[in-house]
């Protein structure tokens, strides 16, 4: 959610740098600050809590200078505080951050080792450490800037000002997205289109692992190997900025692309990865207490409740049942013993869900919002809110909000397996360090995105096409069909693969493609004897499975899509961005209206 800004400017920029973190407002956030070079030297203000803090903190302490960059935060590592606000500085660099640095507390150690001293408790800190070691040790800034990204693994869009340089400033990104705003004699750096739209309607839109070195009045960009590379100056209309595509196709492609991130933040937000510990707020629920959980919500956000079903119940051991919100309200649903509600929802205003809510609330039962617009009806009115930190989702077809769905349910499920004393404190550490892990997976899960378009192609002609899966792979493959029929037109069904016999089997011929989703975990050999089944009545399977499935399987699916190799706890949200980019390119190839499919909305307030 975290938003950047830097300017390189030709008046003083405090004021500029403000204006344009409200705009990023937006994506949330609990802290912010700038920072400046004032005759060559840096300095910062920051403050907790909103922008108007952090104003009234210049109204008291005003900061000039003509350079500087600025950010908005939304803590993972570390609270909000102003110790842990950006941006991070020793004297030598300024540094502002999105993403998360995976190995950050390897390379703190070794930096605290040499006596670097670390002034917050946040990842970003040893992007800081590492540029200044380096520019002590001789480096140029482009040159301390590239030995430190060679030593970070994560996610990152930067910003880095240097002391002494009034005429620079450095940016990169891998895994979060960051734009250059090209001015008249100015140039600016911004987490999104709408950051820099109140200076230039000039962007350039950097590409995963760009590095670029600003000037005034040059912008110099290098890939990944770092080789000089050109990128194209875009025109954007400073209204559409807010919700602009960036280089992506369509907002569903793009908002699949920022799945990592949606994961990270969300993970980021129940686990300390200083402690690997998963922790609630103090939010008036006692797992401990509970003896049935009832996960309540429409569409995706139902599916999502169905793979939190297996995680309350084998790792927590809490009975659980997931419903659909618009059958729940008339069901006159029964609890055994004391009862608790979770409402899953995207916007938070669904209307059935929040029906849903209500009737919960008039039985006395304790309600749970997992939401994703914490200012909503669902999240006023629920009785504890848990958020999912997904960020503005434009396309209809919901993708990273299912991604940080799944993310929190499994944080709060390890947290109530804590609380009910079914998990020790090692198995805590180990599963807190599985979801660390998570948004790494998934950044490698969409670098098969080729293959997937290419047996997308085939798939957008056939006229019904089926998915299977088992344990939690069975909501997955719930979840794809459903995306599949929603954006695409084609008709899809998502099956266990156990009930195969029991009916849709029938339904395996020549032509219907079939998508078997099988992580090779304890269940895999079962699923493989359903697709021998299939594949003995000449049916066309492709296979998601990581490489070991894959060798495993032999020739008897035709296609294979490989996944990275995930433990089961975080397979499902490992493989949602696989079978959310083939519902993405089977309707790519198809020629649908991908982000505004027919009859659909994005929220349903109605019933």
């Amino acid at each position: 959610m975290c938003g950047i800004i830097g300017i390189l400017g030709q008046e003083e920029v405090s004021s500029r740098l403000i204006d344009s973190l409200k705009r990023l407002e937006y994506r949330g956030y609990d802290s912010a600050g700038i920072a400046t070079l004032v005759d060559g030297v840096i300095d910062r203000r920051r403050a907790q809590g909103k922008i108007r803090n952090l104003e009234d903190v210049l109204v008291q302490s005003p900061l000039a200078g003509v350079a500087g960059i600025g950010h908005t935060r939304w803590a993972t590592h570390g609270a909000p505080s102003e110790r842990n606000a950006h941006p991070h500085a020793t004297s030598r660099v300024a540094v502002v951050h999105n993403g998360i640095i995976e190995n950050f507390r390897t390379l703190r150690a070794e930096l605290e080792a040499e006596g670097r001293v670390f002034d917050s408790e946040t990842d970003t800190e040893v992007i800081t450490q590492l540029i200044s070691r380096a520019l002590d040790q001789g480096d140029s800034p482009k040159d301390a800037v590239i030995a430190a990204l060679k030593r970070v693994r994560g996610a990152f869009a930067i910003a880095c000002l240097f002391t002494g340089e009034e005429d620079l400033l450095i940016g990169a990104r891998q895994g979060s997205p960051l734009v250059v705003g090209v001015g008249e004699s100015e140039m600016f750096l911004g987490s999104d289109g709408i950051a820099v739209a109140p200076f230039t309607n000039r962007v350039i839109y950097l590409e995963e692992g760009d590095l670029v070195v600003l000037t005034r009045t040059s912008h110099a960009i290098y890939d990944l190997a770092r080789a000089p590379v050109t990128r194209p100056i875009k025109i954007v209309a400073a209204s559409a900025a807010a919700v602009e595509k960036g280089n992506y196709r369509h907002y569903m492609q793009k908002e699949i692309h920022e799945e990592p991130d949606a994961a990270a933040r969300t993970i980021g937000h129940y686990v300390d990865p200083l402690e690997e510990r998963v922790s609630l707020p103090d939010f008036g629920v006692d797992f401990a207490q509970i003896d049935q959980l009832w996960i309540i919500g429409c569409g995706t956000a139902y599916l999502a409740g169905r793979v939190g079903e297996y995680w309350f119940e084998q790792t927590a051991g809490l009975s659980c049942e997931t419903d659909i919100a618009s059958e729940f309200r008339y069901r006159e649903p029964v609890a055994a013993g004391r009862a608790a509600a979770l409402f899953i929802s995207q916007s938070g205003e669904t209307a059935d869900t929040l029906e849903a809510l209500r009737l919960c609330k008039r039985k006395g039962w304790k309600t749970i919002a997992v939401v994703n617009v914490p200012e909503s009806s669902i999240a006023r009115e629920a009785d504890a809110v848990l958020p999912t930190l997904a960020g503005p989702e434009i396309g209809v077809a919901s993708t990273k909000a299912f991604v940080a769905q799944l993310s929190a349910l499994a944080a709060i499920s390890v947290a109530a397996a804590l609380a009910r004393g079914q998990i020790d404190r090692d198995e805590e550490r180990r599963l807190a360090h599985l979801l660390m892990e998570t948004p790494r997976l998934i950044r490698e899960a969409l670098k098969v995105e080729p293959t997937i378009a290419s047996a997308a192609e085939e798939a957008s002609h056939a006229r019904s096409i089926l998915y299977i899966g088992r344990g939690m792979s069975y909501p997955i493959a719930l979840e794809a069909a459903l995306k599949l029929k929603e954006i695409s037109y084609i008709h899809a069904e998502g099956y266990a693969s156990g009930e195969l016999k029991h009916g849709p089997i029938a339904l395996i011929d020549e032509v219907t493609p079939v998508f078997a989703i099988a992580p090779h975990d304890s269940l895999f050999e079962k699923t493989m004897s359903n697709v021998q089944e299939i594949a003995a009545r000449k049916g066309r399977v492709t296979l998601f499975s990581d490489a070991q499935g894959i060798e495993e399987s032999g020739t008897v699916a035709r296609h294979t899509i490989e996944a990275p190799k995930a433990e089961p706890f975080v397979a499902p949200i490992v493989y949602s961005p696989l079978i959310h980019l083939l519902a993405y390119h089977v309707a790519v190839a198809k020629g649908t209206d991908v982000d505004q499919p027919r009859n659909l909305a994005k929220s349903v307030t109605v019933e």
